[in-house]
């Protein structure tokens, strides 16, 4: 069990993810002509190891429930790509959402720090005077990449049929304006072209979720560093239950930090997974990479929300021990001050991390302008994914496969 995993609850599990083949197969119900309503089955475990993934199974247990034609001109990977983006798409917002909480803290840290000096640290060795509020201002630019990376991931619907030819969905549809359709119905892209064996929609997002856990990596490494009992000047927040050693009773361990880094040691490793999948879709459906991916895609959505979570509770409830970093670069004087000849006073040989600052800050700023002026701009919130009309079948009622 991954720690923290409540946090992600009825995101990515089983659960969901049945809930989101239901969506697709629903959603292309419409596009066939038909507006259906099934409740989401249990699948048989058996059943979907024989079927070598859930869709067959899935989709008999729809077909049991209604009389109309369902999944024609579909194959399984069109329903569980979909499914996955769907999946991804709820990930992506509740880790925005955490990031926003984040970027928020981290630029109350910077305004409040901009002043407080502290040694800084090159190689583990002391270098320069820096304050902590220009740590905090380093730590919310990468908040910031990550808002805008993540702004720009698209999620694609797959709809291609048995080799991505949509031949089958032909004989019963306009397949180009159907796919379309298809995409309006889950609010998700239509890139123009099924990607059975060209998996870059899952390779920059499973980029895209890496570089958050790699940005919240560094602030929770930095935390446990500067945490240390010899060093001192930030502790995580105290939590009742939190922390405790099995056996010993003096420790308040830092936990957030702890998974937070530990979730940044992960995701590399998934991220690399989907590309060696991504290399191996061969032919016009993998025989075994698209299977592999499954698994390191869930895990690393799981990862990301958790760690993104983890790390805006972390940064919220973080201590500062200004006092400490002062203390700290004041008796470090003589070496952090060596790069001009010497000197007694850090905090007068601070470049311009003002500046710098104040640029993370005003990058900070014009993003929640943007975010206020956008939500003003909303109309009134749709129905459930509504669209267009479905589109008129030509009269066929076969049964893709």
């Amino acid at each position: 069990m991954l720690p923290g995993s409540h946090r992600a609850a009825g995101l990515v599990d089983d659960a969901a993810l049945v809930r989101a083949l239901v969506e697709v197969e629903v959603a292309w119900a419409r596009v066939l002509g038909s507006s259906i309503s099934v409740s989401v089955p249990e699948l048989d475990p058996a059943e979907v190891e024989a079927a070598g993934n859930p869709v067959l199974p899935l989709v008999s247990a729809i077909r049991s429930q209604v009389s109309v034609p369902v999944h024609t001109g579909l194959t399984s990977q069109d329903v569980l790509d979909t499914a996955f983006m769907l999946l991804a798409r709820n990930v992506l917002t509740r880790v925005s959402a955490d990031l926003e909480r984040l970027a928020g803290a981290l630029a109350a840290l910077a305004s409040e720090h901009r002043s407080s000096v502290m040694a800084g640290r090159t190689l583990t060795q002391f270098a320069v005077p820096i304050t902590f509020g220009l740590k905090a201002a380093r730590w919310l630019t990468g908040v910031l990449d990550c808002l805008d990376a993540l702004s720009g991931v698209s999620l694609p619907v797959q709809c291609g049929g048995a080799a991505g030819t949509l031949s089958r969905a032909a004989s019963v549809v306009d397949p180009l304006t159907a796919a379309a359709s298809f995409a309006s119905h889950l609010g998700l892209s239509w890139p123009g072209m099924p990607w059975h064996t060209y998996r870059a929609p899952v390779t920059r997002l499973g980029d895209a979720l890496v570089g958050v856990c790699d940005v919240l990596g560094v602030v929770a490494g930095d935390v446990l560093t500067l945490g240390r009992p010899e060093i001192g000047e930030v502790s995580e927040g105290a939590v009742a239950g939190r922390g405790g050693s099995s056996t010993m009773p003096h420790k308040r361990n830092p936990v957030l930090s702890v998974l937070v880094n530990s979730a940044a040691l992960q995701a590399p490793q998934l991220g690399a997974q989907l590309h060696l999948c991504a290399s191996r879709a061969v032919d016009e459906r993998p025989d075994g990479a698209w299977h592999a991916e499954w698994p390191a895609l869930r895990s690393l959505l799981e990862l990301a929300v958790v760690a993104a979570s983890q790390a805006a509770e972390l940064v919220e409830g973080l201590e500062v021990h200004a006092d400490v970093m002062a203390r700290r670069a004041a008796e470090a004087a003589g070496d952090l001050l060596a790069e001009r000849g010497g000197g007694t006073d850090p905090a007068a040989y601070l470049g311009a991390t003002h500046a710098f600052i104040d640029q993370a800050l005003l990058r900070d700023r014009s993003r929640l302008d943007r975010s206020r002026l956008d939500r003003s701009r909303l109309g009134p919130l749709r129905g459930e994914h509504e669209a267009p009309t479905p589109i008129v079948p030509k009269g066929s009622d076969g049964n893709g496969g």
